[in-house]
């Protein structure tokens, strides 16, 4: 998958690489260790509304600084915040991602609609927000916009004013960072810098859908120049810096696992309107060379690994070059021995666009592969979506769910995203998607 850095991806200062990503993984397993479980004690809560893992590392980090001057703090998700523990906290400090076009995440979408929905007094509450966005966006931080604002009417007293954040821009962190100094009384808090870009190298493009009606999608093998190939997890994604146009790096879905021993990439061209190739997609498909260096890092992206699913039935679901992160998961899924895998992806052409076809078929002849659906928009007079084939499988969907089932859907957002969560709502309920959603079970990589 491919993209501007959205709100859901501004996180360029906080992106991780190598053994960096290692440290920071432990980091957030110590720090979820120490603060126990949810309904833990603090005088201060940092709630964080993420959706790809930036916020979280945000708010673990944040809740850090303010232990450091002898503070109770606690991290917690938004989905974890309910109006007992809202109405009895007394300080909170929020960070709030914003989805798609000024949408809340996956994670705060029952905050959302049920407690923001009321008005009641909070006049007890003292609060912050740090809201992070891309100003490429109509509505710019949406979600930390309107948290603020509902905040306010509700008679809550802010301890500083809200602190928007354009694709992770370090001096927006740098004054949240100073104002959480402030409130813990100390000074000797670490600046949280990114890790610097390592040069990678293409060992491998290959074009996969010659002849198709749409761009060109390729599939990318790197490695790295001078270094070892870091860790990562399936899910997490890659950061690159185009030539072209540093200041504004694109985030892919990682389509490998550390064992393949490559890290791989599905990339579409993307062309402007004057036909001129995309900065990122331009380079990495067309432009870059063998022999040049392409800067690169990684970055945990905990919202879209496997973590507790990593044994359950899987469901996962997507078009285009979404499949780089349900491949990714497969893979891992290989590697495990984990069967109970079914994959329903769509494209426009069977006889162009069916994306690594080998693989797949392969993967469903040995069994990895419980299921494959695959839903070719136009090969018939009418179209079909994927979201039309995952309507016609209901009864099935039903059953892999009551087995405890997780679904990942990856790809984009407008079209086969929407459509798919309007039908899983239509085949499970409501409620039931929000369940899942909450416990983990449903999770969203799209763009």
């Amino acid at each position: 998958m491919m993209m501007t850095i959205e709100p859901l991806r501004w996180g360029s200062a906080l992106l991780l690489s190598g053994a960096w990503l290692a440290m920071c993984a432990n980091y957030l397993r110590a720090a979820r260790s120490k603060s126990g479980a949810s309904s833990a004690p603090a005088d201060w809560l940092v709630v964080y509304a993420s959706q790809t893992g930036s916020a979280e590392y945000l708010a673990q980090r944040s809740a850090g600084l303010l232990a450091t001057g002898g503070l109770a703090a606690r991290a917690a998700c938004i989905s974890s915040l309910d109006d007992a523990s809202l109405r009895g906290a007394s300080r909170i400090l929020f960070i709030a991602s914003t989805y798609g076009e000024g949408d809340a995440p996956d994670t705060a979408a029952r905050f959302a609609e049920r407690l923001m929905a009321d008005g009641a007094g909070m006049a007890h509450l003292h609060y912050a927000v740090l809201a992070l966005g891309d100003r490429s966006y109509a509505n710019f931080c949406g979600f930390g916009r309107a948290l603020d604002a509902w905040l306010s009417r509700a008679g809550a007293t802010p301890l500083f004013e809200r602190i928007d954040v354009d694709r992770g821009d370090a001096a927006a962190l740098e004054h949240w960072q100073h104002h959480l100094a402030r409130l813990a009384g100390t000074i000797d808090a670490p600046d949280w810098e990114a890790p610097a870009y390592a040069d990678w190298r293409i060992a491998e493009r290959e074009l996969l859908n010659p002849g198709s009606a749409g761009s060109p999608l390729y599939r990318l093998a790197l490695a790295p120049v001078d270094t070892v190939l870091p860790e990562w997890e399936a899910g997490d994604l890659a950061q690159v810096s185009a030539p072209a146009d540093p200041a504004h790096p694109r985030e892919y879905s990682i389509a490998s696992i550390p064992s393949d021993g490559r890290l791989e990439l599905l990339v579409r061209l993307q062309r402007h309107e004057d036909g001129s190739p995309g900065a990122a997609s331009g380079w990495l498909c067309e432009g870059a060379a063998s022999a040049d260096a392409v800067r690169l890092r990684i970055r945990a992206h905990q919202r879209f690994r496997l973590g507790d699913n990593a044994h359950r039935p899987l469901l996962l679901i997507g078009n285009g070059s979404g499949l780089a992160g349900l491949r990714g998961l497969l893979r891992a899924r290989v590697q495990l021995g984990v069967r109970e895998n079914w994959l329903l992806f769509g494209e426009r052409n069977a006889a162009h666009d069916f994306l690594l076809r080998a693989e797949l078929e392969g993967w469903q002849a040995a069994g990895w592969l419980e299921k494959l659906d695959l839903a070719f928009s136009r090969d018939q007079d009418q179209r079909r979506y994927v979201q039309d084939v995952l309507r016609a499988q209901a009864v099935l969907v039903r059953q892999w769910v009551e087995h405890g089932a997780a679904i990942y859907v990856c790809g984009s957002l407008q079209g086969m995203a929407g459509g798919v969560h309007a039908v899983l709502q239509e085949i499970l309920g409501g409620g039931v998607v929000e369940r899942l959603a909450a416990e983990g079970r449903y999770r969203r990589d799209v763009y």
